[in-house]
């Protein structure tokens, strides 16, 4: 059976990031793996409420999908945004990109974090 190029037109999109988050008694944690860019072109912004990661990845060659024989890499911008499940010292945050992961440490505020009560009977 013939097979055809179908070529379908469509708006470029921007890419998902993938993350993990995790935390523990002191910090809330974000791990993206972003590989294919550099510091400067990954912007990090953080509320006290929000991470917001934005940054394009370049693909360091100049092949058409013509000439791929496998094209599965997103290349091109991507963004993710991610609301924090506690309250957090955004002024305080502090991010690293190295070997293509990018880690973001931020700080829990002293009102969020976890208080064990004690149960008094009556």
């Amino acid at each position: 059976m013939p097979t055809e190029n179908i070529n379908i037109e469509s708006e470029e999109t921007e890419g998902q990031l993938a993350i993990d988050v995790y935390q523990d008694d002191e910090n809330i944690y974000l791990i993206a793996p972003i590989a294919g860019t550099s510091p400067a072109e990954v912007d990090v912004s953080i509320t006290d409420e929000v991470v917001t990661i934005r940054g394009e990845r370049k693909s360091g060659h100049s092949a058409t999908s013509e000439q791929h024989f496998v094209e599965e890499c997103y290349w091109g911008p991507f963004s993710r945004t991610f609301v924090l499940p506690v309250a957090v010292n955004s002024e305080k945050a502090k991010a690293t990109l190295k070997n293509g992961l990018l880690s973001i440490t931020i700080p829990k505020d002293a009102r969020s974090k976890t208080k064990s009560l004690k149960i008094l009977s009556e």
